[in-house]
């Protein structure tokens, strides 16, 4: 697949998800109207609040994610080697220059957000920013553009705030069916079905998130590697900082979570209690990425 087609296949997915969306939030309205007597106010509710939800998830997205992983506007003058080398990077790769923002965490990592390329961003950690070398550092940079000029982000973003609406939904259906005492009078096979498909729903939050496996392809970082070692014209510069982040012993737990770690450039919960979290990885094998981008 070409840089063309990927970009067309992302702004398709993005209309999947959307799609997905709506399906699975009007669907949850129609069963919770069924179970309070009116399925049309369930449907309508569903509608209004899927629409607004989309709305808001498309316009303000970015500044959630943001918000939720405790990034700040970088400053030139504490970090000019960082906005330097994303200017300069913005520039090769035709790219109006994205906002840039620091996590202030000792942990090796980036990640780069946002809608479109103009309406873009790129977050580094400090311990990125100390502990690689220029070259290393601008590696990282690179591939990050490439999510942006690919229109990975807008697919990326939209993965993070419509499963975590679906989840906290799913739950709250759950918990109405359980604590709610209609259900008691409701008699026969018809309360069954609904504290059943209560309980379906409520599986909904960690299925859903193993579906950003699927939702967000592996092909995504394998692309983002290659085009963005041919931006920096340095291939090895990404294969040093990923072996970097390898060996690094500090997950970012505290400004990341599993609705937001494929949005890095390396799964930040790659390590769990010592183990890795191969269940819930959203990033193709670090070793396999880096014997790749040594082969360039």
């Amino acid at each position: 697949m070409n840089l063309y087609e990927h970009v067309s296949s992302n702004k398709r997915k993005s209309i999947l998800l959307i799609t997905l969306f709506f399906i699975i939030i009007t669907t949850l309205g129609y069963f919770f109207g069924f179970y309070i007597g009116v399925p049309i106010v369930g449907l309508l509710i569903a509608f209004i609040f899927s629409t607004i939800m989309v709305f808001l998830s498309y316009y303000s997205g970015d500044k959630l994610i943001l918000k939720m992983s405790h990034a700040t506007l970088a400053d030139k003058r504490e970090h000019p080697n960082l906005v330097n080398t994303v200017e300069g990077l913005s520039i090769a790769s035709g790219i109006p220059t994205p906002k840039i923002y620091v996590i202030n965490d000792t942990a090796i990592n980036a990640f780069a957000t946002g809608r479109d390329p103009k309406n873009a961003s790129v977050t580094v950690t400090t311990g990125a920013i100390k502990r690689l070398k220029r070259d290393e550092l601008e590696g990282v940079i690179a591939h990050e553009l490439s999510h942006i000029r690919n229109y990975d982000i807008r697919m990326m973003m939209f993965v993070v705030i419509l499963v975590g609406i679906v989840a906290l939904l799913s739950d709250f259906f759950l918990r109405t069916i359980i604590y709610n005492r209609r259900h008691r009078e409701i008699k026969g096979p018809i309360a069954a079905l609904l504290i059943l498909l209560g309980f379906i729903l409520a599986l909904l939050a960690p299925l859903i998130s193993q579906l950003i496996k699927f939702a967000v392809s592996r092909q995504r970082e394998y692309l983002a590697d290659a085009d963005g070692s041919l931006l920096s014209r340095n291939p090895q510069g990404l294969a040093n900082a990923l072996i970097k982040i390898k060996n690094d012993k500090e997950p970012l737990v505290e400004a990341a979570n599993k609705a937001t770690a494929h949005l890095f450039i390396e799964n930040p919960l790659r390590t769990f209690k010592g183990r890795i979290n191969s269940l819930f990885s959203t990033h193709p094998p670090i070793e396999e990425r880096i014997k790749r981008l040594q082969s360039l």
